[in-house]
């Protein structure tokens, strides 16, 4: 798959750690297995309650801090709109992976950069060699290619029931679907 799909999860999946929840494919390497991020997890967590930035940090340490996964929490990701970032990797729509961080804190301290073209995520989600195109077969996610840009414009507590009304047709139907049917 590409760079900038996004992974919507079955709304029966069974994982707490992707319940309802969607995923941008920031990697998928045959050999080296899927990293992804998931966009709908708000934290009550700011990046300056993680990070002491330099005084001229103000804009930077109120960036809000969303939940990327269950691997590896303790570490710091980031999607941005920034193109000429050194060491960015381009996930499409004018969207943007990594890159070097001190640089884009800088930006979005004097202005340069708007905050809201700026999510931080504590961990991320991975999977090993064959392991997501393996769940991907047995249909705990729907693919919706070369959506990155949907990042910033989708608010994160409806962004899992807005992209699928948007994919439309059955997808439309599970965007209702009770997160427990039993007591419906």
């Amino acid at each position: 798959m590409r760079p900038g799909t996004l992974l919507i999860s079955q709304p029966f999946l069974g994982d707490p750690n992707f319940e309802r929840s969607v995923v941008m494919l920031c990697r998928d390497e045959p050999e080296d297995g899927s990293f992804g991020l998931v966009l709908n997890r708000l934290t009550a967590l700011t990046l300056g309650d993680v990070l002491e930035l330099p005084p001229l940090g103000v804009a930077a340490a109120m960036l809000p801090i969303y939940v990327g996964g269950p691997v590896e929490p303790n570490t710091l990701h980031y999607l941005h709109r920034q193109p000429d970032l050194p060491g960015a990797s381009a996930l499409g729509q004018e969207v943007y992976w990594g890159g070097d961080f001190e640089h884009l804190l800088g930006l979005v301290g004097n202005g340069a950069v708007d905050a809201a073209s700026v999510r931080l995520f504590a961990g991320y989600s991975g999977w090993s060699a064959g392991q997501l195109a393996g769940e991907i077969k047995e249909r705990s996610w729907i693919r919706h290619p070369a959506s990155a840009g949907k990042v910033f414009t989708l608010s994160s507590d409806a962004f899992w029931r807005e992209i699928l009304r948007e994919k439309g047709g059955r997808y439309k139907v599970l965007a209702n679907y009770p997160v427990d049917p039993r007591l419906n």
